[in-house]
């Protein structure tokens, strides 16, 4: 004999069924589709199809998204970092705060090949 478990049906119980909560998950595309706006000037492509954005953490008063640079010196971080926090804040209605991180970019992340 063998010591297996019952197969037993999925539960059906709202609470029980997941943690992933649609709500968050929709606000999460809106920042990331708002964030599209956001070009960097020297490529002319957005942040978002430049991979340039790592993370979004949605919080109750205060969100933040963790995003890096195509080179460690860019003239436009500054400019970038500015529109990427004001296009967040459109959807949150609240403050969000934007973290530089210090990992380098790989343009095979954006799916280029130079």
């Amino acid at each position: 004999m063998t010591d297996q478990q019952p197969i037993t049906a999925p539960t059906t119980d709202p609470a029980a069924v997941s943690a992933f909560d649609l709500e968050r998950r929709a606000k999460e595309i809106a920042i990331l589709d708002a964030l599209r706006d956001v070009v960097d000037p020297e490529i002319g492509m957005n942040v978002v199809e430049l991979a340039l954005i790592k993370q979004v953490i949605l919080g109750e008063t205060e969100s933040e998204v963790k995003m890096i640079l195509t080179t460690p010196f860019c003239p436009y971080a500054g400019s970038m970092i500015a529109q990427v926090k004001e296009q967040a804040e459109s959807v949150m209605n609240h403050p969000v705060k934007v973290t530089l991180l210090a990992e380098r970019w790989d343009p095979r992340d954006a799916g280029l090949m130079w």
